[in-house]
């Protein structure tokens, strides 16, 4: 039996070589989605690059509360840089967040989105899946139920594939299951499962996503990953190695080989 697999491509706007190799995939339909970053300073230079995208890739927001500045003058006002993931992460769950403050931000970062493409998107996610920390999850989903048309959102509540044990019981246990019965309670659209966590140091992309393909439940799931390349001025990337290994396996013959032996095909997985 023939089964679905999202294939969505975080980071997009969060530098210039990123976001180029996104949007080559996405324009040759390598892609079903893009998570975007808005408060990057790279952003708005790079929406460009997302005009005449075939209609089966979705364009998304990819909340950020752990990179760079706030977009809002009364977060930026409390945290001038946004903190790190373990940072944010201890002080959602010991509800030390300045709530009122993030409320703000994520707005600004929606609006940004809006802006940009004159219409809300067509669902919402985190980066370093932030939306599913608590406080924050129920400033997000607020968000999201006023949106109109409701944006899909991202579960991160049951994690699935090979390898990374560790990181992906993380994010289940961080919000990530809670995060799944609320979406269900509230009926928002989202992913069976999730697929694609590692440790960017594996050098062998393709092997993780035949795991991956493995692993794809017969209700089919969303595998995120982060292609790109680097261009001349970019800023520093920790992860920019694995990202080349990423654009280079999913723009190529290989990645369509794989999927057919594993009777995958890309495609739309949004369920209510």
């Amino acid at each position: 039996m023939m089964r679905v697999l999202a294939l969505c491509a975080d980071d997009f706007g969060l530098a210039p070589g990123i976001s180029a190799g996104i949007a080559r995939l996405a324009h040759a339909q390598r892609l079903t989605a893009i998570a975007c970053i808005t408060n990057s300073p790279h952003w708005e230079a790079s929406v460009v690059l997302l005009k005449n995208l075939p209609d089966t890739v979705d364009i998304g927001l990819h909340l950020n509360l752990t990179e760079g500045r706030p977009l809002s003058a009364r977060l930026a006002r409390r945290w001038p840089r946004l903190p790190s993931l373990p940072r944010l992460i201890a002080q959602a769950h010991l509800r030390l967040l300045p709530l009122a403050q993030l409320r703000n931000e994520v707005h600004a970062q929606l609006a940004a989105f809006t802006r940009a493409f004159g219409k809300p998107p067509a669902f919402i996610d985190g980066h370093q899946h932030v939306h599913h920390l608590p406080g924050l999850r129920q400033i997000i989903l607020d968000m999201v139920e006023h949106v109109q048309p409701i944006p899909a959102v991202r579960s991160t509540g049951r994690v699935l594939g090979p390898g990374a044990g560790f990181k992906r019981r993380v994010i289940e246990a961080t919000g990530g299951r809670t995060l799944a019965a609320e979406l269900a309670q509230r009926v928002i659209a989202r992913n069976p499962a999730l697929l694609g966590a590692y440790d960017f140091v594996e050098p062998n992309y393709q092997a993780l996503m035949r795991g991956w393909l493995a692993a794809l439940p017969p209700a089919g799931g969303l595998l995120f990953c982060h292609p790109g390349t680097r261009l001349e001025g970019d800023p520093p990337d920790a992860i920019g190695a694995a990202r080349e290994r990423e654009l280079a396996y999913l723009g190529s013959v290989a990645f369509d080989a794989d999927l057919a032996a594993a009777s995958v095909r890309l495609g739309r997985v949004w369920q209510t």
